[in-house]
């Protein structure tokens, strides 16, 4: 399946770019039993290898100081014991993912809206707005059912909509949010895997 993976990351059109773990492609995957995965990311293994690998030459130095023994332990915990991943070898087979906002609207969502708070709106092709919200992760979001990205017609930026419907902005750095802002029906960003394979 490898193989498979590798040719679909190739043909990917909209790979999203990442300074430190390298591109990505976003995509649903189902794997060997016939579970089901909305939201995975495919990278390569190399930059994140090469990122530990510099870590651990940092910090190994240090190593043997009593003071800086926790830290050592704390970066070598990020990489081998956090994170949602998969095994390329229990994929059977992938595809897009619904989840996955398209780069031509990305972005159109820039900043902060509050400390490490992004509200936006999406406008629908049939006027329908929704609110959206995330504190920095935007590979994947919920969607509201019935609806895809495809259907977005306008990004409003650091704003959200009204109890009663109507679209209001948010100004960036206010801090709370105004009394009429309904965290709960905020669609958020979604949990993802990430799925390393060398191509």
């Amino acid at each position: 399946m490898a193989n498979n993976i590798a040719k679909f990351m190739q043909a990917a059109t909209e790979p999203l770019a990442d300074g430190t773990f390298g591109p990505g492609v976003r995509c649903s995957a189902y794997l060997n039993d016939g579970t089901y995965l909305p939201c995975v990311m495919l990278r390569t293994s190399g930059p994140v290898t090469r990122l530990a690998l510099r870590r651990f030459r940092e910090l190994a130095p240090t190593l043997f100081r009593r003071t800086s023994t926790p830290n050592y332990e704390r970066v070598v915990k990020v990489f081998v014991a956090q994170g949602n991943r998969v095994n390329a070898y229990d994929i059977a087979r992938v595809e897009e993912s619904p989840f996955a906002m398209p780069l031509s609207l990305l972005p159109q969502i820039r900043g902060e809206t509050s400390m490490a708070w992004t509200g936006f709106v999406l406008e629908m092709n049939d006027g329908v707005t929704f609110s959206f919200g995330t504190s920095f992760l935007m590979e994947f979001f919920n969607l509201p059912a019935n609806y895809s990205f495809d259907g977005v017609s306008k990004v409003h930026n650091h704003s959200y909509v009204g109890a009663t419907g109507t679209l209001k902005s948010l100004r960036p750095g206010s801090g709370a949010p105004p009394e009429d802002y309904d965290a709960r029906s905020v669609l958020r960003e979604r949990p993802y895997f990430v799925c390393h394979v060398d191509a």
